[in-house]
């Protein structure tokens, strides 16, 4: 684990944390915990489950013999629909033992469990031989690292010729100054890092590694509703949520508010970023 970079650490400490594994149970569903695709009022749960939904649909048709690794995978919702819907095998590779332990019940009660393995580890430096995945998924996890272009190498590395790479993250749009960059310190402190990735970053990174890019679906609203809609929800079971400390939640509350606030002034983005191995 020593060479994990400190960001990822301290994002493994974080989800591994009481208080952060109640929240998203109680809040964000307890399965799905990445950003939803909102509107005709779904909830959370539901938006969250429709951007697993909209990935899978980019993926076309997809053969029973195709093995899939999901990296920064969380509680195994994406990885658990992926084997239902396609009947594929998938290694989810998570850094947190209290999401860990989640997923592998859940895969048990849904009677997943030959077809979803959960592994723990760090993408930054991926357990698994070269060439040895047909897809690699990723929702909302890679802005944890601090050697991304360190998790692009790896994904590049363990994904075979023809695999595809499809994934979302929270990101800093294009072309970011510095006094933008100023104004997003916050949401860098709350992640113990410098800044976000961007597409341009990734699609450099990625072009250069081999890949060809299939589509980038940019979708910054869907950011800002996210974290406005799990903001809002948190206020109103506030007084319910006796297993989450108050001072995680007046925290949880202020850095939502960084997210929106940076949505709002055209200084974030997020969309779903589709690559294909030459």
């Amino acid at each position: 684990m020593s060479s994990e970079s400190s960001a990822s650490k301290a994002a493994e400490a974080y989800y591994d944390s009481e208080d952060a594994d109640n929240f998203y149970t109680a809040i964000w569903g307890g399965e799905d915990i990445h950003v939803g695709l909102y509107g005709d009022g779904r909830s959370i749960k539901e938006a969250s489950r429709l951007t697993v939904e909209r990935m899978a649909d980019k993926l076309g048709d997809v053969s029973q013999e195709a093995k899939v690794l999901d990296i920064g995978a969380g509680y195994g919702g994406s990885a658990r629909y992926l084997a239902k819907r396609f009947g594929v095998k998938v290694t989810c590779l998570n850094i947190a033992d209290v999401e860990n332990a989640k997923n592998r019940q859940f895969n048990a009660e849904q009677g997943l469990d030959s077809q979803v393995t959960v592994m723990h580890g760090s993408f930054e430096t991926i357990p698994e031989p070269d060439e040895s995945y047909d897809y690699v998924w990723s929702q909302d996890a890679i802005l944890h690292s601090g050697r991304r272009d360190q998790v692009l190498k790896e994904v590049a590395r363990v994904i075979k010729p023809g695999g595809e790479f499809i994934f979302t993250d929270p990101m800093q749009a294009d072309n970011i100054t510095e006094a933008d960059a100023k104004d997003l310190k916050p949401i860098y402190e709350r992640i113990h890092l410098d800044n976000l990735a961007s597409v341009a970053f990734y699609r450099e990174q990625l072009l250069g590694l081999g890949f060809e890019e299939v589509e980038s679906e940019e979708l910054p609203h869907q950011l800002r509703n996210h974290y406005a809609s799990v903001a809002d929800e948190l206020r109103a079971k506030r007084d319910g949520l006796d297993t989450i400390s108050d001072d995680y939640i007046d925290r949880m509350l202020t850095g939502l508010g960084y997210w929106v606030d940076g949505a709002d002034a055209g200084k974030l983005n997020w969309g779903i970023l589709h690559f294909r191995k030459k």
